[in-house]
């Protein structure tokens, strides 16, 4: 295959190689921007697994990390498997477009169901989950002419305006983020609309474990996953502080357009939309709204620039030499405990990027480093 043709179609991953992802992506301290860095490091999570412990040593770290077994990643797998579910890396067909362009991609998702639904241009919709009448009717209209209109509603499968959103959209195709694994859906009362959209063509997807019960830390990132497979996220209802502001922000450092719908300032779960609109979001008052404004951002893209590519090529270029004492001496002064850029850390140090970029991930299989958007990274001060 040209490389011209690689980029239209994705990279497919083998079954070995998809393991290997697998386990190095449930291994300790591994989050989606240390894989992508090993991965483009390595040439492959098969060798990038092999160098873990040494990279951790080198780090600082008291002991190994913990790194999954290939009898671990096999047996989800299998559990996968009889779920009806599959796994589908960052680079491949079937991996949703938007959601590959935004930083700190997932890079290997479990998904179920249909994945032409998934890869079609999405709208994310969510909103409060004890919303109106009002809200939830509307919620509703708009999510059925985006459907008609040729997108997929993404939403999280909340009660409220998420559910209402699934709902409307089942004939014309929607996808439900989990923020626990695939097998542990939430809330239960919406077991019963999780089956109507897999019986309709939809789909599910989750960076979770199977078997993994979501706890409130895990839905921001559910939330993120809405954000990142739509082109425009839709406000409809939320307070001040609502899990909906979350993926509002989200969109917005994404690069998505923040949709809101306005509602009564003496409605407290309007006060959040409303604030929305205030700061700078697109006002809906019907689906025109935001029909107009996202389909100038459809187009064909299948940018594989930013994504872990494993080197088909033979054995990685790349060696853990080049980095010694002294240069971990002269990082280290120069981290501390606020986040900075690796492009300044270059500039200020010196060092050679390469050198750079191996002694970072020294530090973060160790658990030194913390990882903040934008791609800025600081150091774990000692307490």
């Amino acid at each position: 295959m040209s490389r011209d043709e690689e980029t239209k179609r994705g990279i497919v991953l083998s079954e070995k190689q998809k393991l290997s992802w697998l386990r190095l992506i449930r291994s300790d301290n591994i989050g989606p921007v240390t894989f992508r860095d090993l991965i483009n490091h390595f040439g492959s999570a098969e060798v990038a697994l092999e160098a873990l412990p040494d990279l951790s040593r080198r780090g600082g770290a008291a002991r190994s990390p913990r790194i999954t077994t290939l009898d671990q990643a096999e047996r989800e797998m299998e559990i996968a498997a009889r779920f009806g579910a599959r796994f589908v890396g960052i680079g491949e067909p079937d991996y949703p477009p938007a959601l590959r362009e935004i930083d700190g991609a997932p890079p290997l998702i479990a998904m179920k169901g249909n994945s032409a639904t998934v890869i079609r241009p999405s709208l994310g919709v969510v909103g409060s989950r004890n919303a109106s009448i009002n809200g939830t009717k509307f919620a509703a209209m708009l999510s059925r002419q985006c459907g008609q209109a040729g997108y997929t509603i993404a939403s999280g499968l909340a009660r409220g305006i998420d559910a209402a959103a699934h709902a409307a959209s089942l004939s014309t195709g929607t996808v439900a983020m989990l923020a626990g694994g695939l097998d542990k859906p939430y809330p239960s009362e919406n077991f019963r609309l999780l089956d109507d959209i897999y019986a309709n063509g939809g789909a599910t997807i989750s960076e979770m474990p199977f078997g993994w019960e979501p706890r409130a830390r895990d839905f921001p990132r559910r939330n993120r996953l809405i954000a990142g497979v739509s082109l425009g996220v839709l406000i409809v209802e939320a307070a001040e502080r609502s899990g909906s502001l979350i993926t509002a922000r989200l969109a917005g450092e994404f690069g998505r357009i923040v949709f809101s719908v306005p509602g009564s300032p003496l409605d407290s779960r309007c006060h959040g939309t409303n604030r929305l609109i205030k700061d700078g979001a697109t006002l809906v008052t019907e689906a025109a709204d935001i029909l107009d404004s996202i389909s100038p951002m459809i187009e064909p893209r299948l940018n594989l620039q930013q994504v872990a590519r494993e080197d088909s090529s033979g054995p990685p270029t790349h060696s853990m030499s080049g980095a010694g004492d002294n240069e971990r001496a002269i990082l280290a002064q120069a981290l501390g405990p606020s986040p900075v850029e690796t492009d300044d850390i270059i500039r200020h140090t010196g060092l050679p990027a390469a050198t750079v970029y191996l002694l970072l991930l020294e530090l973060d299989i160790a658990g030194k480093l913390n990882r903040h958007s934008g791609g800025r990274i600081s150091m774990i001060m000692a307490e």
